[in-house]
């Protein structure tokens, strides 16, 4: 297997404690390259990636003839500006959520990508975990019956506003940050799409979204969400049928926030639990990118995927109202 050699641009704690590792380990993935102005940040990628190359600018990094793709995690108002960089410098490109802040800056993505011939996508890891290709299994064979309503939920609790995700100049926000897990989960589980977005509430701190409450039309299914910065940490998705209740009750940060796991209750089931222990999602995310870039195999989140996600958050953010000013 030839290996994939990768750059990151930028030193940012979530690449050095997650993504970093996750492509130092991933099968046909090298780390060789970071960018970052500030080089003591550099240590804590050298320390699992000795040789690793430092520049001091993203720039020098896309110029890099030994760096085959790039991890992109900035702040998110850099993501489609740096994303089309890459790709004109010949890079494959993984950037992170939310790749854009609206659904139609997508489309000059997807003409980038095409013309270029390389991979690009949003570094939406959850469906690369086995919990979720099971529950997409079990919702498609009819393990509740049919299904009828959808519950989602993750929250946390940051009010730092010093934090990019409480500055809007930056794209932050609840919705931008963790909405794309909410929504995104639920598109890829069930195949369908939002039909309307008839209710939100929205909270607004500083003009990020702290808050959200609301409700959504499926073709087949209703679905209501909560999403926020100021609630204690929670997540869970229930998929509800007339035959069933299927629980995913660490949907979003497995192996962090407590591990995967998906519980079963039927007629059939009396009480079905599946776990899945040990399994990083990360290191999934960088194989299942490499493959496809290399090998051409399909990707899970392509993105035309990412763009009904934030085609979802912008019908939220409509339903809700835009902040004053």
């Amino acid at each position: 297997m030839t290996s994939l050699r990768w750059g990151i641009l930028g030193a940012s704690n979530f690449a050095a404690n997650f993504m970093g590792p996750a492509i130092h380990a991933a099968r046909g993935a090298q780390l060789t390259a970071l960018a970052t102005s500030t080089p003591p940040k550099a240590a804590p990628f050298e320390a699992f990636a000795p040789g690793l190359r430092v520049h001091d600018s993203y720039d020098a990094l896309l110029a890099d003839e030994q760096v085959d793709a790039v991890y992109i995690p900035l702040p998110n108002h850099l993501h489609v500006d740096w994303s089309l960089k890459a790709l004109a410098a010949g890079k494959h490109v993984l950037c992170e959520k939310p790749m854009t802040l609206q659904a139609d800056q997508f489309d000059e993505l997807i003409a980038a990508r095409d013309a270029s011939r390389l991979l690009a996508a949003e570094a939406f890891m959850i469906v690369h975990h086995p919990q979720f290709v099971r529950a997409k299994e079990l919702i498609a064979e009819g393990a509740i019956g049919h299904l009828r309503h959808v519950d989602a939920v993750f929250s946390y609790f940051n009010a730092d506003q010093d934090n990019i995700r409480n500055q809007a100049a930056a794209g932050g926000g609840g919705l931008p940050d963790i909405g794309v897990y909410t929504f995104g989960s639920v598109r890829y589980v069930t195949g369908q799409e939002p039909l309307s977005v008839p209710f939100a509430h929205i909270d607004y701190e500083n003009g990020v979204d702290t808050f959200v409450q609301m409700a959504a039309k499926f073709p087949d299914f209703t679905y209501s969400a909560v999403v926020s910065m100021r609630l204690f940490n929670r997540q869970e998705i229930v998929f509800h049928g007339d035959q069933g209740v299927l629980r995913v009750t660490c949907p979003f940060n497995a192996g962090v926030f407590d591990q995967a796991e998906l519980c079963l209750e039927s007629e059939v089931h009396t009480r079905m639990i599946e776990r899945f222990p040990g399994v990083n999602h990360y290191v999934l995310q960088v194989e299942a990118f490499g493959a496809s870039a290399r090998d051409g195999v399909p990707y899970a989140c392509p993105l035309e995927f990412s763009k009904g996600t934030q085609a979802m958050m912008d019908m939220v953010f409509e339903a809700g109202g835009r902040p004053e000013g």
